[in-house]
């Protein structure tokens, strides 16, 4: 159960860093509630993993998947440069998170 709850809080992690990127330092009203909800369903579901997974392995795994979440977001919704590269990183990066769970 906490593993399931530190992939979505890290999903909440990619939700607040978007909202955050399009706020406008804070100033437009929607954005600034979706950061400011995400940032605390993400934490608070980080706090909560942590008691069963080792704080290390679980923060990693909650920033790969929010950097995840957020990289593909901008390549999708921003035309972010989508190269082989980068795509191959992005999978080594979920490579990481997912050898930290089975290992």
């Amino acid at each position: 159960m906490a593993w399931v709850v530190l992939v979505i809080s890290g999903v909440f992690e990619a939700v607040w860093a978007v909202a955050l990127s399009v706020s406008d330092g804070l100033r437009r009203p929607v954005p600034t509630i979706v950061f400011v909800v995400g940032l605390v369903l993400s934490m608070g579901g980080l706090a909560y993993a942590l008691r069963q997974i080792p704080v290390g392995t679980g923060y990693l795994a909650w920033v790969g998947i929010g950097a995840v979440g957020a990289t593909v977001y901008g390549m999708v919704a921003n035309q972010d440069p989508v190269t082989v590269a980068r795509v191959l990183c992005l999978g080594l990066v979920v490579a990481g998170v997912v050898g930290l769970k089975v290992l």
